[in-house]
């Protein structure tokens, strides 16, 4: 005999509501978040998030095992970008776990510095930008660019280069900018970074504004060696500038060099948590994507590092995604940093709440959204 709801028993509705309203309560309290969902993925599966793989850009199937394995990102190398570069990408993305999407980033910063003007069209070296330009113009001309990147299914630019360098001159095994600097003059720089930024954002590619804490007048360029930037209370005055207006204009993500800074330690910035964690992250507020440059530049072997010691260091630091450059064997050796990352976290010396911090940040520039 059913039990019609009015002549249910008086004690019966007095216990029902209260464990009602408490589940309700409960489940307010608990609502999902990325990070929630993230403790329940393995070690592992959270350290190939961190990783960008390099690939040619003519050859992006080379990478399906590692995107398949779950990489954050792919990093496209070359100087001509195939014309069904966007078929490939959509093919590579296919094999993503879980269709999370993939961060697909190159070097298009124009001048001597662009991957694929070939399908998307080509850009002056920032210098001359910086010099001709008005930020309205570089805004309109990058936003053009960046609708083909988009369209060919690549969907981060490793630009705009906010440091503050006027030298006349090629970049160089001696100096990293030259002609990749918009200027040698502060207040130019950050206008024409934010403009860059934002033509990029308006085009439907992720900017990534590089190199914090700036290159401009730098001893060296890491790739080649050990590397100095100017004394950190130079750079405050100099160097910071545009980067705090590219935060302030909502920069999603952010790269971190190679170069020791004089006054924030002995590391290069991109393995100190005093340059990432204390400075980027806690003085300047950023909130976004913290990458690494290539941790296969001489400065980092120099500073007494492996590439996956060093992406071991740079999570620890605060950085939230790593690069290694193209050659010698891609597959084992992102196996080798993922394997040194989920060793570091099983021996102590990563911690998992700093790994799936990390993680979740990757996911987030992407607006990927775990809990829909």
């Amino acid at each position: 005999m059913s039990l019609a709801p009015s002549a249910m028993p008086s004690h019966s509705r007095s216990t029902f509501a209260p464990a009602l309203s408490a589940a309700s309560s409960s489940a307010a309290a608990t609502a999902c978040t990325n990070s929630m969902k993230l403790a329940g993925w393995s070690n592992r599966r959270l350290a190939m998030l961190t990783i960008a793989v390099p690939v040619s850009e003519t050859s992006v199937s080379d990478a399906t095992s590692e995107v398949s394995a779950g990489a954050g990102g792919v990093l496209l190398f070359g100087s001509k970008a195939p014309s069904d570069l966007g078929s490939r990408l959509t093919t590579l993305k296919s094999h993503v776990p879980g269709h999370l999407g993939l961060l697909v980033m190159t070097d298009e910063e124009g001048g001597g510095i662009q991957r694929m003007a070939n399908l998307v069209g080509s850009l002056p070296w920032p210098a001359y930008m910086g010099a001709h330009w008005t930020p309205a113009q570089i805004q309109q001309n990058v936003t053009k660019v960046a609708k083909k990147m988009a369209a060919a299914q690549v969907n981060m630019d490793l630009a705009p280069v906010v440091d503050v360098d006027g030298r006349n001159m090629a970049p160089s095994k001696t100096n990293p900018d030259g002609w990749r600097s918009f200027s040698g003059n502060t207040s130019v720089v950050s206008k024409a970074g934010v403009a860059y930024m934002n033509g990029l954002r308006a085009g439907g590619v992720i900017p990534v504004v590089k190199h914090f804490p700036g290159l401009g007048g730098s001893t060296y360029n890491s790739d080649f060696g050990p590397a100095r930037t100017l004394p950190w209370s130079t750079l405050q005055k100099v160097g910071i500038p545009p980067f705090t207006a590219a935060i302030k204009a909502g920069a999603p993500a952010i790269m971190v060099s190679n170069n020791i800074v004089p006054g924030l330690g002995t590391n290069p910035a991109s393995l100190s948590p005093t340059a990432i964690s204390s400075e980027l992250r806690g003085k300047m507020g950023f909130k976004g994507l913290v990458v690494t440059d290539s941790l296969s530049a001489k400065a980092i072997s120099a500073a007494g590092f492996s590439v996956p010691a060093a992406a071991v260091q740079a999570l620890r630091s605060g950085a939230d995604m790593v690069m290694f450059d193209l050659g010698g064997n891609v597959g084992s050796q992102t196996s080798s940093i993922a394997t040194a990352i989920t060793n570091a976290v099983t021996g102590g010396h990563l911690s998992r709440s700093r790994l799936i911090d990390a993680a979740g940040h990757v996911l987030a520039v992407r607006h990927v959204n775990l809990c829909s």
